[in-house]
């Protein structure tokens, strides 16, 4: 996925790494990477992965997780984990006390996935196939955050309801970063954030 706008600033305001930054350090894309694009690794442009699909441009993945505002202890939904690399990083940003479970449709990418984050060593963090005619994966309590990686039609309805109250979403919808905050007492309020190119987010 590639920003036709810049995207948000990589450190916080006196200079210091902020945690999405530490974050990206701590996980090495090489790792969910095909072995073919190993030296590409470093290049801030999405990178392919097979199946038509797409390692995101890191820039565009930072954007979306400052967005996101995802904290320690935090239970997050990952729509679209493709490679797992968004799914360790927010395992990174969630913690031991937190939990990431990210859904990807091709089995045979979710497999490999599901590989690369076990091999990150964070053990609260995984991947699986997304269930046939399920978009997301319902929660009892919903998400404290849900961050799709592909870009939707119109406003996935079925993945608002599974934001928590207090939660948020981030999902580009025909291109624009849009993030969904569900007050409290169930209000849903959206924001836009800038334009950016993605694979299409596919329901069944």
């Amino acid at each position: 996925m590639t920003p036709a706008q810049p995207p948000a600033g990589a450190g916080s305001a006196d200079g210091t790494p902020d945690a999405v930054t530490a974050a990206m350090r701590a996980v090495d894309r090489r790792g969910f990477l095909p072995r073919a694009q190993h030296r590409w690794a470093a290049d801030d442009r999405p990178l392919p992965i097979g199946y038509d699909q797409t390692c995101s441009q890191p820039s565009t993945v930072a954007a979306m997780l400052r967005l996101l505002g995802v904290g320690p202890g935090m239970h997050v939904l990952d729509v679209g984990a493709g490679s797992g690399w968004t799914t360790a990083l927010l395992g990174r940003l969630v913690g031991p006390t937190g939990s990431v479970l990210g859904v990807e449709r091709i089995a045979e990418i979710a497999a490999w996935g599901a590989a690369n984050v076990a091999r990150a060593g964070l053990p609260w963090a995984r991947v699986r196939t997304a269930r046939r005619g399920e978009l997301g994966a319902p929660r009892p309590d919903g998400w404290d955050r849900v961050l799709v990686s592909a870009a939707a039609a119109r406003m996935p309805a079925a993945l608002v309801d599974q934001v928590a109250p207090g939660g948020r979403m981030v999902v580009p919808v025909v291109h624009v970063m849009t993030v969904v905050d569900r007050d409290p007492d169930g209000t849903v309020r959206t924001t836009e954030h800038g334009t950016y190119s993605f694979v299409p987010l596919v329901e069944d």
